[in-house]
C-alpha cells in the first residue's frame, strides 16, 4: 500500500507542478521551441545497479529546465539478449514520473537493443512497450490521440512537425541476411535501416524543401561525431586481436561497422544517407542519434559529440545509462530553438564526471537555414 501523502507534501507538488507548467512554452508562441533529447536509458542495465535511469532524468528534466517535447533515440533495454517483458513493464513504470507532461509529449525511436529475435515479428518487443504510434496502448500507455503533435507513419518510419519544422523518425531494425542475429548472438551493434526507410527519407527531405528538417536516428552516420568511424568502436589487445570498447565485440555482427548506420537495404558500409547529404549539402539541417555513449569531452577519431558536415549538424546526445559501457557518463541534451539559431546544451544526470546538472563546455549554438515559425 502507497503511503499517504501528508498536506504539506501535496501541496509542495501543486506548486511544483504549476511552476513547472509555467515555464513551459506557450503553444503558438512564435520564434522560440524547447526540446529535451536523450537516448540510451538501458534500463535493465542501471536497475541491476539501484539506478531508475530514466525516471531520474525525467525528474531532473521536469524539475532544471523547460521542455515541450522530447525526442528518445532508443535503447530503452539493457539486455544483451533479447528485451524481456518485465524490463518493458519496468520501462512503463518509469515513464510514470512524468509529471508536467504527458507520455505523449516523448517522441521515441527503437535502438539495437530494443530489437527482437531476427526470427520474431519485426521489433514487436518495442512496439508493444515503447510503442510511438499507439498500437499497444494497453501496454505502453501512449495513445495516438493526446499527441499535441500527430505522428504520420508507422512505428518504423514517421514524422511530425512543429511549425516550420518537420521532424523524421527512423527506428532501427534487424539485418534480415545477418544470421545469427540479435538473441542468438548475444547482441549486434551496427545500425540498419530498410531500402523502403531510406526511400520514404528522401522522399520526406525533398518534399519539405523550405522547412527546417530533424532527422533521427538510433546511429549517426559514418565519420560524423565521436567513434562513428571504421572500427572506432573496438580496440585491440596486445595481441592485435579485436576486443569490444564502446560496443561489445561479435566477429558475426559487423563489428567494422558498430558505431553508425551500417546497413540500408540489405547492403553493409552503404552510406546511402551521407551520399545522399553530400550530393545535397544543406538538405536537411540536424542528423540526433545516441548509441556511442561516452563522457562529453570525448573526441574519439578526432571527432565530437556535436560536429557539422555537408551543412548538416550531427548531434550525438549520448547516454541517460550510467553504467552501460566502458566509457558512459549519464547525460542529455535540452535544446532551444529561437530565430534561426539552435542552442545545446549539456546536462549531466549523476557526479560520476563532474557536478550533476548543467555542464557548461558542452554547449554549442548552432545555426538554421531559416527562422524558426510556428
Amino acid at each position: 500500500m502507497k503511503a499517504r501523502r501528508t498536506g504539506q507534501e501535496q501541496t509542495t507538488m501543486i506548486t511544483r507542478r504549476a511552476l513547472l507548467a509555467s515555464a513551459l512554452p506557450a503553444a503558438g508562441a512564435a520564434g522560440s521551441l524547447d526540446l529535451w533529447a536523450f537516448s540510451d536509458a538501458h534500463v535493465g542495465t542501471d536497475k541491476r545497479r539501484g539506478r531508475d535511469s530514466l525516471a531520474e532524468a525525467i525528474r531532473h528534466a521536469e524539475s532544471d529546465f523547460p521542455w515541450e517535447i522530447a525526442l528518445d533515440m532508443g535503447d530503452m533495454s539493457g539486455g544483451q539478449a533479447l528485451p524481456e517483458d518485465s524490463e518493458g513493464e519496468e520501462i512503463v513504470k518509469q515513464f510514470g514520473a512524468l509529471r508536467a507532461h504527458r507520455r505523449e509529449d516523448v517522441y521515441d525511436v527503437c535502438g539495437n537493443h530494443d530489437r527482437s529475435g531476427i526470427d520474431e515479428e519485426k521489433n514487436h518487443w518495442w512496439r508493444k512497450w515503447v510503442d510511438p504510434t499507439g498500437e499497444s496502448t494497453r501496454h505502453s500507455g501512449v495513445d495516438a490521440r493526446r499527441r499535441r503533435y500527430p505522428v504520420a507513419g508507422t512505428w518504423e518510419r514517421y514524422s511530425f512537425t512543429v511549425g516550420n519544422i518537420v521532424f523524421l523518425m527512423m527506428s532501427d531494425i534487424n539485418e534480415p541476411s545477418q544470421r545469427p542475429g540479435r538473441g542468438t548472438l548475444g547482441g549486434n551493434p551496427g545500425g540498419v535501416v530498410s531500402g523502403e526507410t531510406f526511400e520514404w527519407w528522401k522522399k520526406q527531405v525533398e518534399s519539405n524543401r523550405g522547412k527546417i528538417i530533424v532527422s533521427a536516428h538510433h546511429y549517426m552516420l559514418k565519420n560524423t561525431t565521436v567513434a562513428s568511424g571504421e572500427w572506432e568502436g573496438m580496440r585491440k589487445d596486445d595481441a592485435g586481436n579485436w576486443k569490444g570498447h564502446y560496443h561489445g565485440y561479435y566477429p558475426a555482427g559487423s563489428p567494422r561497422g558498430a558505431s553508425y548506420l551500417y546497413w540500408v537495404d540489405g547492403r553493409p558500409d552503404a552510406q546511402a544517407f551521407e551520399r545522399y547529404l553530400q550530393a545535397h549539402p544543406g538538405a536537411i539541417a540536424v542528423w540526433l542519434g545516441g548509441h556511442t555513449h561516452t563522457n562529453p569531452a570525448d573526441t574519439f577519431g578526432g571527432k565530437s559529440h556535436i560536429e557539422t558536415k555537408w551543412g548538416v549538424h550531427f548531434i550525438n546526445v549520448s547516454a541517460l545509462s550510467d553504467f552501460h559501457g566502458r566509457e558512459n557518463i549519464a547525460m542529455s541534451r535540452p535544446m532551444t530553438i529561437s530565430g534561426d539559431r539552435l542552442r545545446v546544451r549539456c546536462y549531466l544526470h549523476s557526479d560520476r564526471y563532474a557536478k550533476r546538472g548543467w555542464h557548461a563546455p558542452g554547449e554549442r549554438t548552432l545555426a538554421l537555414p531559416r527562422p524558426f515559425q510556428r
